[in-house]
């Protein structure tokens, strides 16, 4: 078996940002697809990966593990970012074929599976809705009442957890930006920690004590600022406090200095970048996102926090496909706290692909069928093309 030719897809997504998915074809009739990378390179990685993946052509699909680090070696000037992505989006295409050509589910090539369904936690709860509450034709949140009764439908939908981030109310609701845009200073000023201590009251005065809250506060505070909303939400008991740092030591300090667990981590890509949070034990939850840096180096890096004493959480906020890799990912390792699932989404996502997940009480079902057990539908996939922002 030889892979004949690579192609891309990118597929309006959320909001300006597309989804990407890559097809490898093989001479023997077998596709495999993968959902992969960031929408915010929209143009820059499908090129990456044609360029990455000329190299594969004419080459037998199977030694997945030797064709990543080939094609690792063959861009180590350039490592991580951008390039590890594009990696990925090749590997977890060969990953499906190899699946597919066995018959057997990804996570059976290497030892699962552990279990039989994966707790999932109900992702971005109120954030997409103060962002494009028309793109889903719900109202906007005009109240903290609003947002509330957003903590109650992810309740009465059966999920027992949830996660949100700072977001406001009002005639114009918004999330907080300061990671891109306004100011760079990522203070945390006394009004901000207040309203964050004000949304996360009343959500957990609308659920009660049982359900797990998470807040993602990504980059928008530097350490001293995330100490101070961490100390003023330790009332609230958050299942953990979310957050992107690029210091271990720094993100140490968070941890040491506030009770909230620290769930982090999405911002690294391969085992390299892991190792130095772990030897620090800087972390307590592992943020690993496969659709990032590749179902490999997901897997490794989860079996190195093993070691650590560390469970992992895949980040997973793209289509049905992703959803289907990162199940792949839980059941092939035996160290995961819970999952990301994005609820509101694109209203065409169910469309794209050839199966959507199982989704009961806030858990979601390991799939079976060979490969990731899902496919891109391409003629959806043509008819939701991207078209540029």
């Amino acid at each position: 078996m030889k892979i004949t030719a690579i192609e891309n897809f990118a597929v309006r997504g959320l909001g300006r940002n597309p989804w990407l998915y890559c097809a490898i074809r093989t001479d023997s009739g077998i596709t495999g697809y993968s959902e992969y990378g960031m929408g915010t390179f929209a143009r820059g990685l499908p090129a990456l990966v044609e360029d990455i993946g000329e190299t594969l052509i004419g080459k037998d699909p199977l030694p997945v593990d030797k064709l990543w680090m080939d094609m690792y070696r063959n861009t180590r000037s350039s490592s991580g970012g951008a390039t590890a992505m594009a990696i990925a989006g090749i590997e977890l295409a060969l990953w499906d074929i190899k699946g597919k050509y066995h018959g057997v589910p990804v996570y059976r090539l290497v030892g699962g599976p552990f279990r039989e369904r994966q707790r999932v936690y109900w992702s971005h709860l109120a954030t997409y809705r103060a962002m494009m509450a028309e793109q889903w034709g719900v109202p906007k949140l005009a109240t903290m009442e609003d947002v509330a009764d957003c903590a109650r439908e992810a309740v009465d939908a059966g999920y027992t957890a949830f996660k949100t981030n700072i977001v406001f109310p009002g005639d114009s609701p918004s999330v907080i930006g300061n990671m891109f845009a306004g100011s760079n200073d990522q203070n945390a000023p006394t009004d901000l920690v207040r309203h964050t201590v004000e949304q996360i009251g009343a959500m957990r005065e609308a659920v009660g004590p049982d359900i797990d809250i998470c807040l993602d506060i990504n980059y928008n505070f530097k350490t001293e600022g995330a100490i101070a909303i961490g100390r003023a939400l330790e009332p609230f008991d958050l299942f953990w406090l979310e957050i992107d740092n690029q210091d271990p030591d720094a993100l140490a300090q968070l941890k040491a200095q506030q009770r909230a667990p620290i769930c982090s981590g999405e911002q690294l890509l391969g085992l390299r970048q892991y190792q130095p949070y772990f030897r620090k034990h800087a972390m307590d939850t592992v943020k690993v996102d496969v659709q990032w840096q590749g179902f490999s180096q997901a897997k490794k890096v989860a079996d190195l926090a093993e070691v650590y004493e560390l469970n992992i959480a895949p980040h997973n906020y793209n289509s049905h496909l992703s959803s289907f890799q990162s199940l792949n990912l839980t059941a092939a390792v035996s160290n995961v706290r819970i999952m990301e699932s994005d609820v509101d989404s694109a209203p065409w996502r169910d469309e794209l692909t050839t199966t959507t997940p199982e989704i009961e009480n806030g858990h979601m079902t390991i799939p079976t069928a060979p490969g990731w057990g899902c496919d891109l539908d391409e003629s959806a996939a043509r008819r939701y093309a991207w078209e540029g922002a």
